[in-house]
């Protein structure tokens, strides 16, 4: 099974590199595949960014995983 996990574009640097925002880790990833501008949410898989998703269901999905996780710890 395949996961990508959502996340908010926070500066477009020279090369298609995005520097985006899981909620606690930031990370470089490629954005040859979408067409984003800052402060907008993609889907990031393996390091691209694969989806661009509305605010809306960025902080939704982000919020699902954070659930997901609380759970496992628990």
């Amino acid at each position: 099974m395949c996961v990508a996990v959502p996340a908010e574009v926070i500066e477009i640097r020279d090369g298609n590199i995005g520097l985006v925002d899981y909620g606690e880790l930031r990370q470089e990833v490629r954005l040859d595949l979408v067409d984003v501008k800052v402060g907008e949410f993609v889907l990031v898989h393996v390091g691209f960014a694969i989806q661009r998703l509305s605010r809306e269901e960025g902080l939704e999905t982000r919020e699902l995983f954070r659930e997901v996780y609380d759970a496992m710890e628990a």
